[in-house]
This record gives C-alpha cells, sequence and structure tokens, in this order.
C-alpha cells in the first residue's frame, strides 16, 4: 500500500496541483480587478498563509518524489518502506491544513501534526539509509 511509487505519484499530482495554485496567486496579484487590496495585504494574513501553503506544497512535493525515488531503488526492510512511505505521504496534509485554516478557520493541528509526521519521514529515512550502508 504504501511504497515508493505511491509517494512519487502522490508528489507529482501534489506538484501539479500546488502549480496550479501558484497560477492562481500570480493571477490575484497581477491580473485580478482586486489587484491593489491583494498587493497590500500581501505580506500578512490569509495572503502570506497562502503563499506559505503554496511553498510547503511544492516543498513538499518533491520530498515525496525524492522519497519515493530512494525507497523504489534501495532495499531497504519493507516494515522500513511501509512508514517512511506513509509518514511523507501523511506530511502532504501540512499545506491542505494550512488552506483549510485561511478558508475555513480550521484548527492547526493539522499542520502541527504533518508537519512533524515529514520530519519523522525524513529522520527514518536518514537512518534506514544510513543502516543499509553501515550494514553493506
Amino acid at each position: 500500500m504504501f511504497t515508493g511509487e505511491s509517494d512519487i505519484s502522490a508528489g507529482l499530482l501534489f506538484l501539479t496541483l500546488f502549480m496550479l495554485y501558484g497560477f492562481f496567486l500570480i493571477y490575484g496579484r497581477d491580473f485580478s480587478l482586486e489587484k491593489k487590496p491583494w498587493i497590500a495585504g500581501h505580506g500578512v494574513g490569509t495572503h502570506f498563509e497562502s503563499r506559505l501553503s503554496h511553498a510547503h506544497g511544492n516543498l513538499f512535493a518533491l520530498l515525496n518524489i525524492g522519497v519515493g525515488l530512494v525507497l523504489s531503488r534501495m532495499s531497504l526492510p519493507s516494515a522500513a518502506t511501509y512508514w517512511i512511505s506513509g509518514l511523507a505521504l501523511a506530511g502532504m496534509f501540512m499545506p491542505l491544513g494550512i488552506l483549510a485554516e485561511v478558508l475555513f478557520g480550521a484548527s492547526s493541528i493539522v499542520v502541527i501534526g504533518s508537519g512533524l509526521s515529514m520530519s519523522l519521514a525524513m529522520g527514518q529515512l536518514t537512518f534506514a539509509v544510513w543502516q543499509l550502508e553501515k550494514n553493506s
């Protein structure tokens, strides 16, 4: 279920969606009829958090693609692969949580939890690759 290939495909999907979201942000800043208020609020509040979501969405998409490539190319134990993949995929809820805060006033618990999940995935992947290199 959680494999390197699932990280790659989810990462590519997220990259596509958050790139499109970036075009929406560019439209709001440069071409919308409400351009002046958009620019005035650019550095604070919802505009800042919207850009934060865009940046983290693309970053976490690339991280998942990288995790997927490492998992699919290295002979890590299947349990480690499962947990690393699952944690990295769960980490992609961080930018969605930021958007939910902006759009719906949702709690930041999703942002914190998924950020920790991505951090744990990176730490566990580091340890697993280090163990693999140490044992070879």
